[in-house]
């Protein structure tokens, strides 16, 4: 019987070793490839053929000179710069407020084209109508008892404008609701302070002539001196003055009397 040699033994068993050391190093490893690894090797390679079309596809091609070239928009070509000189429209126009007498210019309207009336104070210069209506209204006025106008803003069709609206039934119950006070004194001071200011005649010779208390309705109110200020603030505020400025005319209470002494009217607003 063979003996073997110890050291045999031992070498043995160290390949041995060795090589179950080695294998299982291996199965342990091959689960730890990275995914984009084996998907870069799964994908399959472009089958030559397509290729080969694409190249005859890009050769059937007719060459760059003969292909059909967009049309130009019709603003120009991209790299053409637009003309900055060229003028935008005119502005729309507006046209002025139409003149009073039919068929003349409007652009001959202008403010200093308009005349403004004479300011008068003197009542005698009035005709005796007239005269009489605004001695009667002043009188009426000074009682305190607002019904004392009853008989001077009439009835029907000669009845006195007090409003640009329906007035109602009763032009006195009308007149009293205008007021401040329960009982009329108010509008009645104010109505007194209308007919004691200076005056305007208007239309001359025509139909709608009439006389106009106070002044300040026909008269701009930029124009005024100080002291027609003064007479204008016995009946407005100077904030009213301000307002009325900005609106462009007088729109405080104002007084109408024909030349045969019919009371027109006693209105304010615009």
């Amino acid at each position: 019987m063979t003996h073997r040699h110890p050291q045999d033994l031992s070498a043995r068993l160290g390949i041995l070793c060795a090589i179950l050391v080695l294998a299982t190093g291996l199965l342990s490893a091959s689960p730890a490839l990275a995914l984009s690894e084996i998907q870069r090797e799964e994908v399959p390679l472009p089958p030559q053929e397509d290729t080969l079309g694409d190249e005859i596809e890009r050769e059937d091609l007719p060459p760059p000179e003969m292909r059909p070239q967009p049309e130009e928009s019709q603003s120009g070509p991209a790299d053409e710069k637009p003309d900055m000189n060229v003028p935008f429209p005119d502005p729309v126009v507006i046209p002025k407020t139409p003149a009073k007498e039919e068929g003349a210019p409007v652009d001959s309207m202008q403010d200093d084209d308009i005349p403004v009336p004479e300011v008068i104070y003197d009542v005698e210069t009035l005709p005796e109508p007239v005269r009489r209506m605004r001695t009667l209204i002043m009188e009426a006025c000074m009682t305190g008892d607002i019904e004392q106008l009853r008989p001077l803003v009439g009835s029907g069709d000669n009845a006195t404008q007090l409003s640009f609206a329906n007035i109602g039934d009763d032009p006195i119950e009308f007149l009293r609701g205008l007021s401040g006070d329960d009982e009329g004194q108010e509008i009645l001071a104010i109505l007194y302070e209308v007919m004691a200011a200076g005056f305007v005649h208007l239309d001359q010779g025509a139909p709608g002539e009439m006389y106009v208390w106070p002044y300040f309705f026909a008269v701009p109110l930029e124009t005024l001196g100080n002291t027609q200020r003064f007479e204008l603030f016995k009946l407005v505020t100077a904030g009213d003055y301000e307002d009325m400025k900005a609106f462009g005319a007088y729109i405080f209470y104002r007084v109408g009397i024909s030349p045969e002494g019919e009371w027109l009217f006693f209105v304010a607003g615009d």
